[in-house]
């Protein structure tokens, strides 16, 4: 795969994520899950209904929060529950 098909297919990812549940894994090992509000080229994460685990156990609810994007191991969707 190409360079260009490379960086098309991760544009397309990123447009069809926005609006959606993701999991955000840090370097340290927390994950937040919310709403994915914004993404930019440093990949800084903006997400809504943001809440905080750590070792799989909730520590935390947030509105809204920021992270920055040099804390982002791997940002991931949430699979829908059915």
């Amino acid at each position: 795969m190409s360079a260009v098909n490379r960086k098309d297919s991760l544009n397309q990812f990123i447009q069809q994520i926005y609006g959606r549940p993701v999991v955000v894994k840090l370097n340290s090992g927390v994950d937040y899950r919310g709403v994915l509000a914004c993404l930019d080229g440093y990949m800084n994460i903006a997400l809504e209904q943001t809440e905080e685990y750590e070792n799989g156990q909730l520590q935390n609810k947030y509105g809204d929060a920021f992270i920055r994007g040099n804390n982002v191991l791997y940002i991931s969707t949430v699979k829908r529950r059915t």
